[in-house]
């Protein structure tokens, strides 16, 4: 295995869940319940000093029903600008509790990324400041990236306030 999953896997283990490697891209797939403390080590420890989160998203496994996991993963992209390294933390969300811990406090930039995923997605963050629609207007039914969002699906429509 590469050489961060190790040092996450020494540190968090009962966290981990999976990891592996591919092309030199390093990913580690760990509970969703230590997602904040995780990442707040990650960010600081003088081994990982990952000060960078480059990219926050999800993904939508609906369609593969019979895995055996949740239906969405929240994927975190992070990167050292001083050791020059990333690593991919992925945190499985069950459509049942739709709701991972906010990284706000540990990131400022992810403020955004989170209201995006909300807003396409319909993952809350717990303990974000401010979560609410990002591209989409406020009176918008649905998430649409979720793969049953109906795709005729006809939304309210508005108009200018006078």
């Amino acid at each position: 295995m590469g050489k961060l999953i190790d040092i996450v896997k020494q540190k968090f283990a009962s966290e981990c869940i999976s990891s592996h490697e591919q092309h030199g891209d390093e990913t580690v797939i760990v509970k969703k319940e230590k997602i904040r403390e995780i990442m707040a080590w990650l960010k600081s420890d003088e081994s990982t000093k990952f000060n960078f989160l480059i990219d926050l998203t999800a993904v939508d496994y609906s369609e593969y029903e019979g895995r055996g996991a949740p239906r969405f993963e929240v994927v975190y992209h992070l990167y050292s600008l001083s050791l020059n390294h990333r690593l991919r933390v992925k945190v499985g969300v069950d459509e049942k509790d739709c709701i991972v811990d906010s990284l706000v406090p540990v990131w400022i930039g992810a403020d955004w990324y989170e209201r995006e995923v909300w807003d396409m997605y319909g993952i809350k963050f717990d303990g974000h400041p401010n979560l609410k629609r990002l591209l989409l207007y406020e009176e918008f039914e649905g998430h649409p990236l979720r793969k049953d969002y109906p795709i005729n699906k006809r939304q309210p429509l508005i108009g200018p306030e006078n």
